[in-house]
């Protein structure tokens, strides 16, 4: 259906959407999605570091007692 839209046809479509929108109403919604995408960006930030504080304040050492090495005093 879209294959053969050529740079003719965007251009023609960003003008119609233009016309119908206008100028402030589009600038208006690309500022609303540049703000969604950094929410979202600092979200999966926070995510991944409550992920690793999580993995780092349950991890245990595991090695076998008789693998461990002796501490000398």
């Amino acid at each position: 259906m879209f294959n053969n839209i050529g740079p003719l046809g965007l251009l023609l479509i960003a003008v119609v959407v233009l016309v119908l929108f206008g100028r402030g109403k589009i600038s208006s919604l690309m500022g609303e999605v540049g703000k969604g995408i950094t929410s979202f960006k600092r979200g999966i930030k926070e995510g991944q570091a409550e992920i690793e504080n999580v993995a780092a304040d349950t991890a245990r050492d595991v090695t076998p007692e008789a693998e461990k090495p002796k501490d000398k005093v």
